[in-house]
């Protein structure tokens, strides 16, 4: 039997001997969600604000090419959840990428990996109200942005906090109304092309694609440029990890939905955006519009447009939902290894970390106030941030993976029953990717604020684990012996 087996999270030894926080075995989480929730929460992941809204200013910056940045990230994300995938099914956890990164990485890692995934997700849920709040202003344009983000919020952290089920239901539908939406899009644009309907119908042709200035009207350099934007869109694919705790058969479940990663990517990303700017031509979208909606209010279909706003909308509150919960996962992660305080470990009666939760919630409350000082900048803000945050999160990922492949290379490991095609190469391939990124973010003036963001939070971190080695709470059980004989 692999250690994929052993449900090891807070009660047992772990796959690797390590022992994990010491929750008690009763305090552990409910596998509540069923194999429909978690391939709509994977599916869900890839469908975001980062593609309804942030596309609209990628397409202006990058003209047509912005397809093919998106299918560049996709294949890389794809890398990155195959080489996550094997450590799932390695060893199942619901801390799963702050696990891996303490356990192939060292403890600090797994601190560090676990607070800045936390981050990100505060951060998401951020960009996500701030989304949300813009898209009632289609509807409600006298309502404050500030207004409706706090109403938001308020509503998801009661969803978050009655159980994972409900959560998973949520989640569900949300993602049901995302598909749905976006393969009825594809049609209808489809139709505008072939037949020639609506009042798009004399000017949509594929054409559009490289006629006006080419399909790099820019340059390739202004397209690469896009990239960080692009990867922000991609972010949550990974939140399947976050759910392996949960999961009621992991080792079925998990690797359906990573699998089925390349074809969400090529129809919700490439086929959406192919079919968009066919329709409408590139030099008609701006930064702040989402093009969905944009494109069908070109289109004059009645009610179309608020259709789709209504999608995107449940979009936004989709991520930020998903958001509230795996950072209250995520927190308790970390208290279940000392590096949190102890309450956030805590589950509440319908076995949910309400703590950890109500915590994240509250620093959500900055993007309300974000909202309500900056409206027009709130969403880049946070944006980059969460980028940043992303990038070492699945940093953390693929070294882990190269770790773990060494060590099951040296017999030291059991074999994952779901191993990443070519073992750790495209692992290398996409960290060296993400480092690329990182360079373009340092290039792009407005992007570049993360980095100082990630500067101060690194220092942060930095001065809490070493407060925390000096009290003694930090796992210092590191190397284990049988990754001695992999270094």
């Amino acid at each position: 039997m692999t250690s994929a087996k052993v449900d090891t999270e807070f009660g047992g030894d772990g796959a690797a001997g390590r022992p994990s926080g010491g929750t008690p075995p009763e305090e552990e989480y409910e596998r509540g969600l069923g194999s429909r929730q978690v391939q709509m929460i994977a599916i869900g992941g890839a469908i975001g604000v980062g593609l309804f809204m942030g596309a609209g200013a990628n397409i202006a910056k990058a003209g047509p090419s912005i397809i093919l940045m998106y299918a560049l990230a996709g294949v890389v994300i794809f890398f990155i959840m195959r080489a996550l995938g094997e450590l799932l099914l390695y060893r199942p956890v619901s801390g799963s990428f702050a696990e891996y990164a303490r356990e192939f990485l060292g403890p600090f890692f797994g601190f560090v990996t676990g607070w800045t995934y936390w981050l990100m997700w505060v951060v998401t849920g951020m960009a996500e109200l701030t989304a949300a709040a813009i898209y009632i202003h289609f509807w409600f344009p006298s309502i404050p942005q500030w207004v409706s983000a706090l109403v938001f919020l308020v509503v998801l952290f009661g969803v978050n906090l009655i159980s994972v089920k409900i959560f998973g239901e949520v989640e569900f539908w949300f993602s049901m109304i995302k598909v749905t939406a976006i393969i009825g899009m594809i049609v209808i644009g489809l139709g505008v092309l072939t037949l020639g309907f609506s009042n798009a119908g004399e000017t949509a042709t594929a054409a559009n694609l490289w006629s006006h200035h080419g399909v790099f009207p820019n340059g390739i350099g202004s397209s690469l440029m896009t990239l960080q934007g692009v990867m922000f869109a991609y972010l949550a694919v990974e939140l399947v990890g976050v759910t392996a705790g949960e999961s009621e058969d992991p080792e079925k479940t998990l690797p359906k939905a990573i699998n089925t990663l390349p074809w969400r990517i090529i129809v919700f990303y490439v086929g959406a955006l192919l079919v968009i700017l066919s329709v409408v031509k590139w030099t008609e979208f701006s930064a702040g519009v989402s093009p969905f909606v944009y494109a069908f209010e070109k289109m004059g279909i009645p009610l179309a447009a608020g259709i789709v706003n209504f999608v995107v909308l449940t979009a936004a509150l989709s991520s930020c939902n998903s958001g509230m919960y795996s950072t209250g996962r995520m927190l308790r992660n970390l208290a279940a290894n000392s590096e949190a305080p102890k309450i956030f470990g805590l589950l509440n009666s319908r076995r949910t970390p309400a703590v950890g939760i109500t915590v994240s919630v509250a620093l959500m409350g900055v993007g309300v106030i974000l909202n309500y000082i900056v409206p027009e900048k709130a969403f880049g803000y946070v944006t980059s941030v969460a980028t940043a945050a992303g990038i070492w999160t699945w940093m953390m990922i693929l070294l882990s993976h190269i770790r773990y492949r060494r060590a099951v290379s040296l017999g030291t490991l059991p074999g994952s029953s779901f191993p990443a095609p070519g073992g750790a190469l495209f692992s290398y391939v996409a960290a060296f990717f993400l480092l690329f990124v990182t360079v373009l973010i340092a290039l792009d003036d407005d992007a570049r604020v993360s980095l100082y963001v990630g500067a101060v939070w690194a220092a942060v971190l930095t001065i809490g684990w070493y407060a925390l080695k000096r009290g003694g709470n930090t796992n210092e059980k590191w190397p284990d012996p049988q990754y001695a004989q992999a270094e």
